[in-house]
This record gives C-alpha cells, sequence and structure tokens, in this order.
C-alpha cells in the first residue's frame, strides 16, 4: 500500500521472502487484493527457506496466477541452470514454452529474465535478447554489470538496439557502479518496466533508486524517444 501512496504502477514481489505458511492461494490474493495496482510475481533460485527445486518453484508460481498475478517472471535459464541465466538445451526451452503457454492460458503474461554480473555489448545482448524472444514470452529482460564510462556509453547504445530490433517490450537494466544513470534515463529510451524500492535499503535494493526519486526524473524529463517524430 505504501508503493501505491507512492505512484507505483504496478508491484512486484520476489515469493522467496514468503513463509513457508504463507504459500497458498488465499494468502497470495490477500497481498494481491490489498490495492487496486497489477502484480509481477517472482521466485528465483534464492529461497530463504529452503531449496526447492525449479518445478516446485513454478507450482507456487501458477498458484499466484490462480490467485490474480498479471505477469510471472520466469527465469532464462529454468529447467537447466547455466551460466548468464540461459539455456540453450532444446529440453528445458520446450518445457519453458509449454508452461509459458499454461500461464497464458490461465490468463496472465510471462517475463522471461536473465541476470548476470559481467558486462555484455549490444551484440551479445541483442543476441541474447533475441533467443528468449522466440519462446514466447509477452516481455523480456537482461540485467548485466556496468563499471566505467565506456561499458555506460555501450550501454545507452544497447538500449536503442533493443528498442529498434525486438518485437516484444523489453527490459534492459544494468547494476555496477554506473546503474544509476541508465537507470533513471532506461525508460525514455524504450525500457518498458523498471524498478524501484519503497525504501531504500542497503542490503536488498543497493541497485534500485525509490519510487519517489524515480518519478521525480520522469516527472521532470519532459521528453521521451516515443516523442520523436
Amino acid at each position: 500500500r505504501s508503493m501505491e501512496y507512492d505512484g507505483a504502477g504496478a508491484i512486484a514481489i520476489e515469493l522467496n521472502h514468503l513463509k513457508p505458511e504463507f504459500r497458498n492461494h488465499d494468502s497470495l490474493k490477500s497481498v494481491i487484493d490489498a490495492v487496486n495496482l497489477p502484480f509481477m510475481t517472482i521466485f528465483y533460485r534464492n529461497d530463504k527457506w529452503g531449496k526447492p527445486s525449479d518445478d516446485e518453484r513454478q507450482e507456487l508460481l501458477l498458484t499466484a496466477v490462480n490467485a490474480g498475478a498479471a505477469m510471472i517472471d520466469i527465469m532464462g535459464d529454468l529447467y537447466d541452470p547455466s551460466p548468464r541465466e540461459i539455456t540453450l538445451n532444446p529440453a528445458a526451452i520446450d518445457k519453458q514454452k509449454r508452461l509459458i503457454d499454461e500461464i497464458h492460458s490461465r490468463g496472465s503474461e510471462v517475463i522471461i529474465s536473465s541476470h548476470m554480473p559481467d558486462f555484455r555489448t549490444t551484440e551479445q545482448v541483442l543476441e541474447h535478447m533475441k533467443e528468449v524472444e522466440s519462446r514466447g514470452a509477452d516481455v523480456v529482460k537482461i540485467v548485466h554489470g556496468v563499471n566505467t564510462e565506456e561499458e555506460l556509453a555501450e550501454t545507452f547504445k544497447t538500449t536503442l538496439a533493443l528498442k529498434k530490433e525486438l518485437k516484444v517490450p523489453f527490459v534492459h537494466l544494468c547494476n555496477g557502479k554506473f546503474r544509476r544513470p541508465h537507470r533513471f534515463m532506461g525508460p525514455a529510451l524504450g525500457v518498458a518496466i523498471t524498478f524501484a524500492v519503497h525504501e531504500y535499503d542497503e542490503r536488498y535494493s543497493y541497485n534500485q533508486p525509490t519510487i519517489r526519486s524515480m518519478k521525480e526524473v520522469f516527472d521532470n524529463m519532459h521528453w521521451n524517444i516515443y516523442d520523436i517524430k
């Protein structure tokens, strides 16, 4: 509710923080119904309460779909843990596609995401994103490191290339020393979804600005790439 009052357009929740006794339809629905905003649910391999398998984590995400979640985050290496969170294993990819079809059949959308600490060039990001785009997601997402001026310049170039080349909406974010300029500018250059927090916390939100600070930038920029004729 605090995020709603801050002006968020949607809410993303990481189910790894949810205690096991609340991992059920009614508990998830009570959270999703608490505000009048769409929800994205996320469950990576970082559970605080155990080590559920990929299949077990997807079962909870499907429960979130039934509870009203608007979008489900699917890892790019789901069913086959791989470097830079992207699998090229045909069996794993086929299983991902079937899961995506199931989520769609229940009325929710899918974002495929990959996170990596190292820097990726424009060509590497385009190759990565086009590969996951082919799996049928509604949105594709990549997060990589940016730690020098040269890498930051390349990252802005990458965002513009993604806007031109991809057929679906995309999320392009960065971590590292030069993360903040791109985090604030990305939506003006074509990034479809960006992330912010209600309160800054060094433990959990090192890379994300607050909702209030993001809105201050957006409300005063008075420019975005969609306005260019």
